[in-house]
This record gives C-alpha cells, sequence and structure tokens, in this order.
C-alpha cells in the first residue's frame, strides 16, 4: 500500500469511529471523539492535570510532500502527540501531527505527514491501549502497547534525524527524546 503524502484528517477520524464500532477497543459504554489541535504539546498543566488530561507521544513513518518544491520524502520519525481523558462518560482524544520542513527549501513552512491506513490503525490502536490502562485501569500484563499487534512493516531504516528540518524538535519535542504518558 502506498503511503499518501496528503495529510488527511479524514482517515484518521475515519479509522477512529471504525475502531471504535468494532466494539472490542474501548467496550466500556462511555462516547469517546477524536479532534485534531495543531498547537497542543506534551505538556500538561496542573491545572489540565486536575481536570484529568493525560499524554502520550507516538514516532510513526509517514510521508511529505513540500508545498513549494513538490519534493517527497519518508520519514520514520514523524511525531505525533495525543492528549485523553474521560470526564462524566465523554471520552475526548485530542491529536497534533508534527510537521518537518523540506530539506531543498530549508523554510521554515513545515508540510504535514500523510500516512496510510495501516500506520493510522497501528497508532490508533496503541492508544487506545494508554486509554484503557489510564483511564480505565484495565491491567493486561500479556497485552503488548500495540494490542499484539505486529509493529509498523519492521524497523525501517531512514537516514539520521535533521533537527533542524523537525517542527517538533524546534519547539522542544522531539521524536528522539520520547517522554511517554505523563
Amino acid at each position: 500500500m502506498t503511503t499518501s503524502t496528503e495529510w488527511t484528517p479524514s482517515l484518521w477520524y475515519d479509522t477512529f469511529n471504525e475502531l471504535l464500532d468494532d466494539d472490542s477497543e474501548l467496550d466500556y459504554g462511555d462516547r469517546w471523539t477524536l479532534k485534531v489541535n495543531y498547537n497542543k504539546t506534551d505538556e500538561i498543566t496542573y491545572e489540565e492535570r486536575k481536570k484529568g488530561w493525560k499524554v502520550s507521544t507516538h514516532q510513526a513513518n509517514g510521508k511529505f510532500q513540500c508545498v513549494s518544491c513538490k519534493k517527497t520524502w519518508g520519514s520514520a520519525q514523524v511525531r505525533l502527540v495525543f492528549r485523553y481523558r474521560l470526564l462524566g462518560g465523554q471520552g475526548t482524544v485530542i491529536m497534533r501531527p508534527f510537521g518537518q520542513a523540506c530539506l531543498r527549501c530549508r523554510g521554515d513552512k513545515f508540510n504535514l505527514p500523510g500516512f496510510d491506513k495501516k500506520e493510522v490503525e497501528q497508532a490508533l490502536l496503541r492508544q487506545f491501549y494508554k486509554i484503557r490502562k489510564n483511564c480505565y485501569h484495565e491491567e493486561d500484563g500479556e497485552k503488548a502497547e500495540d494490542n499484539g499487534r505486529p509493529s509498523s512493516e519492521s524497523e525501517e531504516k531512514t537516514k539520521p534525524h535533521k533537527n533542524h528540518l523537525c517542527q517538533a524538535c524546534r519547539v522542544g519535542h522531539c521524536c528522539l527524546d520520547d517522554k511517554d504518558d505523563n
């Protein structure tokens, strides 16, 4: 399956809802929604913590296309931040994808990644695991973080990470510096 270079929030929303409809991922009777916010980070304030917010991060494989020169590139170091909470029977997940700048153009314009459906499923299944663990206190030592599914197409070989082109690095939240589940 080829990965699109186009950032498609509907792929994330649709996959999230499909996984919820399976009734096997978050079958606790609560309603869950996914939102995208392009400004959230992985830092949770004391006040946000008191309101039940938690955070997890995910490093995914994505594909980019520069909006200026149309150059394309793949990356196995795409940073995703998920903020989530369950409050009064309503669960909310707020996702933020981080972009990358084009090596050729070297500008300050960050291009958002495209993903294939399998990568989106893997990221969301991992997030569902975090929700079950941290919102429902489900303890299943046998269950892997990816819900028992194989990880992304095995370890993908990539070029060294270029911090100056990474939006997450520029705002101090690099994917190579993971701190998960605050």
